[in-house]
């Protein structure tokens, strides 16, 4: 049985029906004895003995709790520790836009791939849950229709707008991810100026508007690499809260066209055999996610936690 993605296996009741519309049953859940929350903010997660901190909603006296959901001891919240500010907002759990906690930050933060690659796979899937919906919130104080400031209703799942009554739910941005291959067992992978030295990966890119995912798997390959691929198949799917995607991955057979970079959206493109893909996937797994290198040097795939490297890894075993 294949494992499951990173990010994944929130076990939880995310009591999503009335019962978050009925305001004396979410105070009731805030008052629970057993309440408990994940806390969260710039510096990322809080962790303790390589387990995601649980802190008793009591000791949080003044933060928004937003409701996760119910486990087998009582209700999950979530909790961002930092203040709301003006101008650019972080991400929380990834200690800035982009990248890792800052130095300093004490051994209790993890980055949200950090704790994905070292908790376990429900708490990892927790983390990414409690990422995602804070920086939903976070990024979207105000209505999208008038302008106006929203309030948090349904105990976190929505925001309403007391001005033109619009009510808004958290997003999920559709990213399509595929393998490409070709009839001489071969992988066409490409690269990001700004990864390290070697690192290659599927192709990817955001669905359009009006768009079929199967159209928006051969659009991103003839966009990116100048190829055209025949029946698109879906194989997986992956929660990638960075700070709202969901990756859709597929396999694309190659029908034709060279490789070749089309934009500079991408550093490089190629195709990899067989063996080189191999040996590449025996070497111990590479976190390093963010430190610019040259497309030159042994071959470096995607770290384990990414679904990029979970499809590379179905394809090897075919």
């Amino acid at each position: 049985m294949t494992e499951p993605n990173a990010f994944t296996g929130a076990a939880l009741d995310r009591a999503g029906d009335s019962r978050r519309r009925d305001p004396s049953w979410v105070a009731e859940q805030q008052a629970h004895p057993a309440a408990r929350a994940v806390v969260a903010g710039d510096r990322g997660l809080r962790v303790v003995d390589g387990r995601l901190e649980l802190v008793p909603l009591t000791d949080l006296n003044g933060a928004y709790p937003y409701l996760l959901g119910l486990d087998g001891r009582g209700p999950l919240f979530a909790v961002d520790e930092d203040p709301l500010r003006e101008g650019r907002v972080p991400m929380v759990g990834s200690g800035g836009v982009r990248g890792e906690p800052p130095t300093g930050a004490g051994g209790d933060r993890l980055s949200l791939r950090q704790a994905a690659a070292r908790l376990s796979q429900a708490e990892g899937g927790l983390a990414a849950y409690t990422a995602a919906l804070l920086n939903w919130h976070r990024r979207h104080r105000f209505c999208s229709a008038c302008g106006h400031q929203s309030d948090i209703v349904e105990a976190g799942l929505t925001r309403h707008c007391p001005n033109c009554g619009t009510e808004h739910h958290p997003r999920t941005d559709p990213v399509v991810i595929m393998l490409v291959t070709d009839g001489a067992d071969r992988l066409l992978l490409g690269r990001q100026a700004s990864w390290p030295d070697g690192r290659y990966s599927a192709l990817a890119g955001f669905v359009e508007p009006g768009e079929g995912l199967e159209e928006a798997v051969a659009r991103e390959v003839r966009e990116e690499a100048g190829v055209i691929v025949a029946r698109p198949r879906y194989v997986d799917s992956q929660p990638w809260p960075f700070p709202a995607s969901l990756m859709l991955g597929f396999s694309a057979p190659y029908e034709s066209g060279e490789a070749r970079i089309q934009d500079d959206e991408l550093q490089d493109v190629r195709w990899f055999e067989r063996a080189e893909i191999q040996r590449a996937a025996a070497a111990p797994d590479d976190e390093d996610w963010g430190t610019p290198g040259d497309p030159g040097g042994p071959l470096r795939l995607p770290p384990s936690l990414a679904i990029a490297r979970r499809l590379i890894d179905r394809w090897l075993t075919e």
